[in-house]
C-alpha cells in the first residue's frame, strides 16, 4: 500500500492506495476473502469499523448462544476447526476460532475505520473509499458487512410510553438481569426462542409474540443434525419432498405446534428459506418450555402501554421489560454509492449462488441469507477471480 499525507496535485491529503482489495468488514466473510487472497499471494486492506474482528459476535450476542449447525458446516475456508471443539461450537468457542484464523493468516484489520462512502470513479478506474481517517483507493472493493450489520427495531405503536426497560437482542447478555420479571419477547425466530429459554431458566416469565407462521424443527433427528440430514437426502430427491420428510419426523417429534399458536406455513422450510431467507427456527428446548408453559405465546402487539402492552386478540398485560428479537439487517445502502448492484434492503439483486460479483470490480460475500454456510463458496470465488486479475495488472 502507498501511502501520500500532502496535496501535490494528484492524490488527496491521507490518501492510501493499495495493490490489492479494499475488503469492507473484518467478519468471518472479510476474514475469509482475506485467507483466500493471502493464500494466492495477494494482499487486501481490512477497514473495521469497531476495535475487534468479529464484532457481531463479540459484542452483539447472548453469553448461552451456540451454532446451529455442526462445526464442519460452519468453518471458514482452509482452517478447520480444533478437533476438542463440540460439534455446537458455543460463542466464545467460534469467538477463539476467529481469533486464531486472524493471526494464522496473518490478517490485521485497520480497526476503527467507519466507512462513510464508497464509489468507484469511471475515469480513474479505482474505487474511492472514505472513512473518518483516510480515503483508500483501490481497482477492487468487497463488500464484507453482511446482513447482520445493524439491529432492526421495528416501529410499534406507543413503544416511547413504556416506563420499563427495552433492549434489542443485540444488547442482551443473560436472563439473570430479569429474574423474576415479566418479559416481553417480541419475535420468535431463533433468537426469540433461545432468549425465551434463557429467561425460563433465570426464573423469568417470558412472553413471546409470534406475529407470523414459523416452522419449528428439531435440531436433531434420529441422534443426526436435521441439516445433515437435508443435506444427504436434497443429493437425491427433490426440495420439496425433503421438506415433506422433515415435516413429518418434526410432527412426530415435536407434536402439532398449530396446537402450541405457532403455525407453519404452507411452504416447506428448506423452500420458504430458498425463496425468502427465512431461517427455521431450530428447537434447542424452548418448545417444551411453551407446552408446560413457562412460556407464553402471544399474538401480535397492537400498542405498547405505560406498563405493558395490548395485544391484536384483545388481551392487555404487564410487563417489566421488553426485549426486542427482531433481527437485523444490512447498512449497504448507507455507504455505498453509484451501482445498481444491491437492492434497497442490502442484499444483492442476483440471488445465491451468483450474487458474490458484481461490476467494476465489486464484489458482496456474506450475503446468500445462509449464515456462516453461504461464506466459504463466495470467499473462494472472489479471490480466485481478484487474483487472476491481479496477476494480469502484475
Amino acid at each position: 500500500m502507498g501511502a501520500c499525507k500532502k496535496d501535490d496535485g494528484n492524490c488527496k491529503t491521507n490518501s492510501l492506495f493499495s495493490t490489492g482489495p479494499i475488503i469492507v468488514g473484518a467478519g468471518p466473510s472479510g476474514l475469509a476473502v482475506a485467507a483466500c487472497l493471502q493464500e494466492n499471494g495477494v494482499s487486501s486492506v481490512i477497514l473495521e469499523r469497531t476495535d475487534c474482528i468479529a464484532s457481531l459476535w463479540q459484542k452483539r450476542t447472548y453469553d448461552r448462544l451456540k451454532l446451529h449447525l455442526p462445526k464442519q458446516f460452519c468453518q471458514l475456508p482452509l482452517l478447520s476447526f480444533p478437533e476438542i471443539f463440540p460439534k455446537y461450537t458455543t460463542k466464545h468457542q467460534f469467538i477463539s476460532y476467529m481469533e486464531s484464523y486472524a493471526k494464522h493468516f496473518n490478517i490485521e484489520p485497520r480497526f476503527n475505520q467507519s466507512v462513510s462512502r464508497a464509489e468507484f470513479d469511471s475515469v480513474t478506474g479505482f474505487w474511492s473509499v472514505q472513512t473518518q481517517d483516510f480515503q483508500y483507493f483501490s481497482k477492487w472493493l468487497v463488500v464484507a458487512t453482511g446482513e447482520n450489520a445493524e439491529p432492526f427495531t421495528p416501529e410499534i405503536q406507543g413503544m416511547d410510553k413504556f416506563r420499563g426497560p427495552v433492549m434489542h437482542t443485540s444488547v442482551y447478555k443473560s436472563g439473570s438481569e430479569f429474574q423474576n420479571q415479566r418479559v416481553l419477547v417480541v419475535g420468535c425466530g431463533n433468537s426469540g426462542m433461545e432468549v425465551s429459554l434463557d429467561l425460563c431458566r433465570h426464573n423469568a416469565i417470558p412472553h413471546m409474540v409470534v406475529r407470523n407462521s414459523v416452522h419449528i424443527l428439531p435440531r436433531e433427528m434420529f441422534g443426526i443434525s436435521t441439516f445433515t440430514i437435508a443435506m444427504a437426502l436434497l443429493k437425491f430427491l427433490p426440495l420439496k419432498l425433503v421438506d415433506k420428510f422433515l415435516l413429518l419426523v418434526a410432527n412426530f417429534t415435536l407434536g402439532n405446534t398449530d396446537k402450541l399458536n405457532l403455525r407453519r406455513p404452507k411452504t416447506g422450510p428448506l423452500e420458504l428459506k430458498n425463496a425468502t431467507g427465512k431461517t427455521p427456527v431450530l428447537d434447542v428446548g424452548a418448545l417444551a418450555q411453551i407446552k408446560s408453559c413457562k412460556i407464553t405465546v402471544m399474538e401480535g402487539v397492537k400498542e405498547i402501554t405505560q406498563d405493558g402492552a395490548r395485544f391484536v386478540d384483545g388481551q392487555e398485560k404487564e410487563f417489566d421489560s421488553i426485549i426486542l428479537a427482531t433481527g437485523y439487517r444490512s447498512n449497504v445502502p448507507c455507504w455505498l454509492e453509484g451501482t445498481d448492484f444491491f437492492t434497497q434492503d442490502g442484499i444483492p439483486k442476483s440471488p445465491f449462488p451468483n450474487g458474490w460479483k458484481g461490476e467494476n470490480g465489486l464484489y458482496a460475500v456474506g450475503f446468500t441469507r445462509r449464515g456462516l454456510l453461504g461464506i466459504s463458496s463466495d470467499a473462494v470465488n472472489i479471490a480466485t477471480d481478484i487474483t487472476d486479475q491481479w496477476r494480469i495488472k502484475a
